[in-house]
């Protein structure tokens, strides 16, 4: 079953890759994005970057470049133009997308940003679901357990994020939907025993 059917929700899993910590000195250089289903559909864009500001460590984690993305990444403007549309499209209708990414505070600022500079508005509007903070609040965990380390192998078993925003996005949907599948087991368990 799709959870997109089943809540006034339209799920969508994103990641992002950038050139530093923040949107107002540095980049966002490739989306990825996908719905939550298990056969999920997806989105993936490399943008030119705004400036050729940098953090050496970032671009390493990544393996992007910013000499390559100058020359065949996407104007910004229209990589948000075509993510929006691709939202709009996997948005049912009478429902809203909502924005879902593991450690969602960096990478709803960064996407946020963009949408509000490039066209003035944002589909997600202003909300963002951290996994982080769901995971924290399903298994009863300290915030200092919530990290990949800890969360991955539970759901994703020996698999690591690999810093590309999609597959990244795609095992961030799996860990979500997972950890939907364990909740409402948990609420029908506790159901049970009342």
């Amino acid at each position: 079953m799709s959870t997109n059917q089943s809540l006034p929700e339209a799920y969508i899993s994103v990641d992002v890759e950038t050139a530093g910590p923040n949107p107002s000195q540095y980049s966002m250089l490739t989306i990825g994005a996908c719905t939550i289903n298990e056969k999920p559909n997806t989105f993936y864009v490399e943008l030119k970057p705004v400036n050729m500001n940098s953090v050496p460590k970032a671009l390493a984690i990544s393996g992007l470049s910013m000499e390559r993305l100058a020359e065949r990444g996407l104007e910004p403007a229209e990589a948000m133009r075509q993510f929006e549309a691709w939202l709009k499209a996997q948005t049912p209708t009478g429902q809203r997308p909502l924005f879902v990414s593991f450690n969602a505070p960096f990478d709803w600022m960064f996407v946020c940003d963009y949408f509000h500079l490039f066209l003035g508005r944002n589909p997600f509007g202003h909300a963002a679901l951290d996994i982080k903070a769901f995971y924290m609040g399903v298994t009863g965990v300290p915030w200092a357990e919530t990290s990949m380390r800890t969360i991955g192998p539970r759901y994703l078993g020996d698999r690591t994020l690999t810093h590309h925003a999609l597959r990244d996005a795609m095992d961030q949907a799996e860990i979500f939907r997972k950890l939907l599948e364990e909740r409402q087991r948990k609420t029908i368990k506790s159901g049970d025993t009342q």
